[in-house]
């Protein structure tokens, strides 16, 4: 077994690697190399495990350094997992130990790992992340019929507000509109719509873009998913405040699920929540699968586990003072802080 750093003579491989393992997430593609380093300036590292000319494992790595946040690694960052992938848990060991000669190298603080399997317990592990899993059928219908008659009932009754649904890259404008107001009356700082665009144009065939009008026709809620292997990744979703009560998100959901089904699908991953949160409970109505994930540590200059979440009680102050600031402020000012918070 041999461990390297591939540079783009690799890609090809690396793409089949990745395409064909069953542990291998979206997430886990050549394409977010470049993604990174271009959007945002980050350095990569990706290493892969290679056997008998093949690879046989891959572990994407990228350097998130700032000033407020210190100099840490990440796989993956701004989405939902990442980690090594190999095929056995021997290889993805080695992979492991690859990544820490990195940090090492980098010098970075720590690495985090964001995994969807436990790593072992040589590497310090938090549990407050979970990803929700809903079971697709070729006939959404019969996806509608296991669940609850309430929640059924609350579908039909937010379609009757005039919602209507669509789906293409051409509407990613709408859609950053939805999420930039969505966001920063969480308190986030947003990404520039050109990382979007990347991402489209990366995976063209590979991602996908719902916006939900009113009936007036103004965007009212939001969704960005990536595919991959009968897998739909649920990414970014958004809506905004004034169509909670016209119950926007249930009209979003459902058109998510059916279109899934509808193109073939398996299961969708609707994106990862803090346990036991808002979020979580509203993704079980829709009969989603609890699934843990794992971020485990490689700390260097720390002996803690780092909490840069928005739980934690040091972020609060400016929390509160990013949702009074005006929408267009957040978008000019947002993406200079969210490069920065992996």
């Amino acid at each position: 077994m041999n461990i390297i750093r591939c540079d783009a003579a690799y890609e090809a491989a690396w793409a089949a690697f990745v395409r064909e393992s069953p542990r291998a997430s979206f997430y886990h593609r050549w394409e977010w190399r470049a993604i990174n380093e271009r959007c945002f300036g980050h350095k990569t590292a990706y290493v892969a495990a290679m056997k008998g000319g093949r690879i046989a494992g891959v572990f994407p790595i990228v350097r998130v350094k700032s000033l407020l946040f210190g100099n840490v690694a990440c796989s993956m960052p701004f989405v939902n997992y990442g980690g090594p992938c190999g095929e056995s848990d021997e290889i993805e060991q080695l992979l492991l130990e690859a990544a820490a000669g990195v940090a090492d190298e980098w010098r970075v603080d720590y690495l985090e790992i964001r995994s969807q399997r436990h790593l072992g317990e040589r590497y310090p592990c938090s549990d407050h992340k979970v990803s929700m899993a809903i079971a697709l059928e070729s006939d959404p219908d019969v996806v509608l019929d296991r669940m609850k008659r309430e929640q059924r009932a609350e579908i039909r009754r937010a379609y009757k507000n005039g919602f209507v649904a669509r789906f293409g890259p051409e509407l990613i404008d709408d859609f950053y509109t939805v999420l930039s107001e969505s966001w920063r009356d969480l308190g986030t700082p947003i990404y520039k719509v050109d990382y979007l665009k990347a991402i489209l144009a990366a995976f063209p065939d590979a991602t996908r873009v719902c916006v939900v009008y009113d009936a007036a026709g103004r965007p009212a809620a939001g969704a960005f998913d990536g595919l991959h292997n009968g897998v739909v990744e649920g990414m970014w979703l958004g809506m905004r405040s004034e169509y909670r009560k016209q119950l926007v998100g249930y009209v979003l959901y459902w058109e998510l699920i059916k279109h899934a089904c509808e193109m073939g699908y398996r299961s969708f991953h609707l994106g990862r929540s803090s346990k036991d949160s808002g979020g979580e409970q509203f993704k079980k109505k829709w009969n989603a699968e609890t699934l843990q994930l794992y971020w485990q540590y490689v700390l260097r200059t720390r002996t803690d586990i780092p909490e840069l979440n928005p739980t934690n009680p040091r972020y609060q102050l400016a929390i509160k003072a990013w949702q009074k600031l005006p929408l267009s402020m957040t978008q000019a000012l947002g993406p200079l802080l969210a490069r920065s918070i992996p």
